[in-house]
């Protein structure tokens, strides 16, 4: 099972880039890119003038409108980004069959260590991804930064953090360890799938100001800022009260079974907080009118990289109570 799980692994990387692939040759060829907008533009062309006999056509001449001979490419277009959906979706049934063979291989849920949790939170997020985009196909053209951040995360796990199966250690055998880290990986996941609207929603806002430099010239391939802003938003919302839960209410309550107290500043409890407080100010800031909508999208922004911080930071370069990297 073990072996099988590293094969589903490599499996699920390789749909990943396949949807990446697709979701490309949409940004490419479809009517939101600048290839597909120029291959339909209206162009001028030889008109017949007088009694039929051929004219270069200049300046002065009356514009003929001529039929897109390119429909069917655009068609295409649409068809690799269904495409690309589908091979998603694959992608995310064999990510979970990675993490349902580790866990029968380790008899165990599979989040002992920072591959295993990885894994998960990675999962979490390409499963809310399909959610949001079954309820908004309009926001489809997102699928290529969210396939591309499966893609490193993953590679990022299977080259790096692996790690063999092996039992828990003896402080994480509590029935806390379901409840704690299963909060965790649900609002680690959605708050990496809002990380890419609120990425998108700056570029966007940008481009619409007017800058028209690299990574803002992206701002007309992906959709309208105030749709960005809402969905960041909402799935911040989301996650949120999850992540109050797994981190201040459930982690607490097993660190004083398993510790003999409630909190005691280890590395991972204190960049849990610090993500806490973090994410609780984009919340507040995004509420309240007199704050600018990129300010408050910046703060979520900067509550991912903390998000990281906690996750890779904290286990490869601390030591603590929490250092179950297993690296």
């Amino acid at each position: 099972m073990s072996a099988l799980s590293d094969q589903l692994l490599v499996i699920a990387i390789m749909s990943y880039v396949a949807a990446m692939v697709c979701h490309a040759a949409e940004y490419a060829f479809g009517n939101r890119s600048h290839i597909g907008r120029a291959a339909t533009r209206p162009s001028r062309e030889l008109v017949a003038v007088g009694d039929g006999g051929p004219g270069l056509v200049g300046d002065d001449a009356p514009p003929v409108m001529k039929v897109p001979d390119v429909a069917p490419g655009r068609d295409r277009a649409a068809l690799a980004g269904k495409a690309a959906v589908a091979v998603t979706a694959l992608a995310a049934a064999v990510h979970l069959g990675t993490l349902l063979t580790r866990g029968i291989a380790a008899e165990r849920m599979p989040w002992g260590n920072m591959y295993e949790f990885v894994l998960s939170v990675t999962f979490v997020g390409s499963a809310a991804w399909l959610i949001v985009l079954s309820r908004r196909p309009a926001i489809r053209h997102l699928g290529l930064f969210v396939a591309t951040a499966m893609v490193l995360l993953l590679g990022v796990a299977g080259m790096v953090l692996y790690t063999d199966v092996a039992p828990l250690v003896p402080a994480l055998k509590s029935s806390w360890f379901v409840v704690h880290v299963s909060a965790a990986v649900l609002s680690s996941g959605i708050f990496l799938l809002g990380f890419v609207p609120a990425a998108m929603f700056l570029i966007r806002s940008g481009y619409d100001r007017g800058k028209r430099s690299f990574p803002y010239s992206l701002g007309p391939r992906v959709p309208e800022a105030a749709s960005l802003d809402r969905l960041t938003f909402r799935l911040h919302a989301f996650a949120f009260p999850i992540w109050t839960f797994g981190a201040l209410i459930a982690g607490p309550i097993w660190a004083e079974a398993a510790w003999g107290r409630y909190w005691g500043w280890d590395p991972k409890e204190v960049w849990a907080f610090i993500s806490w407080i973090i994410y609780a100010g984009y919340l507040h800031a995004r509420a309240t009118p007199s704050v600018k909508r990129t300010t408050a999208t910046w703060i979520a922004v900067i509550g991912w990289l903390t998000m990281l911080m906690n996750l890779f930071g904290v286990n490869i370069f601390f030591t603590g109570l929490h250092s179950y990297g297993g690296l």
